[in-house]
């Protein structure tokens, strides 16, 4: 019978980014921790202290002089860097870009109605980028388009200002309209 070698799950990562225990390869190392004395020793003595109170010994600051390890339970050090890096994820804002669309004909209620949509997302912390769609022939009036792209903007000066001037590409023109404030509303 053949020796089987044995299966690494491909969802398990090697969480060898830091170096614990034998791995570390200083002869001298500053070990910090609690109920530890700070100071510094030699691996041999370090290694000791942390089998002693059953931890491990995680080198923290490879690049200092001597390197930096603390003594700590590994998988608990893991779960709460994890669990940190989640909340900064979470906390970082993530602002979207909405858009509206109008045509060179749209109406005065139309208008009003996705006025209040670009107010409503402005509030939020998202740009709007909104266009006028040209078909056929209505391309013929584009300083209609113009005219509505800055009549958005005007009116919604109070929570938002304008990028930059609408510009035509192809048959669409476009203006972006960033919010004043970028604090974001939850």
């Amino acid at each position: 019978m053949q020796k089987r070698t044995p299966h690494l799950s491909p969802r398990k990562k090697d969480t060898s980014e830091f170096r614990i225990n034998h791995m570390i390869r200083a002869r001298e190392v500053r070990v910090v921790g609690d109920n530890v004395e700070t100071g510094i020793y030699p691996l041999d003595e370090a290694l000791r202290m942390a089998e002693e109170q059953g931890l491990d010994l995680v080198e923290i600051s490879p690049n200092a002089n001597p390197p930096v390890c603390k003594i700590i339970d590994y998988n608990k050090f893991l779960y709460e860097r994890r669990k940190k890096e989640k909340e900064i994820k979470a906390k970082s804002a993530k602002s979207e870009v909405k858009e509206l669309r109008f045509t060179p004909n749209t109406d005065d209620h139309d208008f009003e109605f996705k006025l209040r949509h670009a107010e409503k997302f402005l509030k939020e912390g998202n740009k709007v980028k909104a266009y006028v769609q040209f078909k056929g022939r209505a391309i013929m009036f584009k300083e209609r388009g113009e005219l509505i792209l800055l009549k958005l903007a005007e009116r919604l000066a109070e929570v938002g200002t304008l990028e930059g001037m609408p510009k035509l590409e192809g048959r669409r023109m476009h203006a972006v309209i960033a919010p004043k404030s970028t604090k974001k509303k939850s």
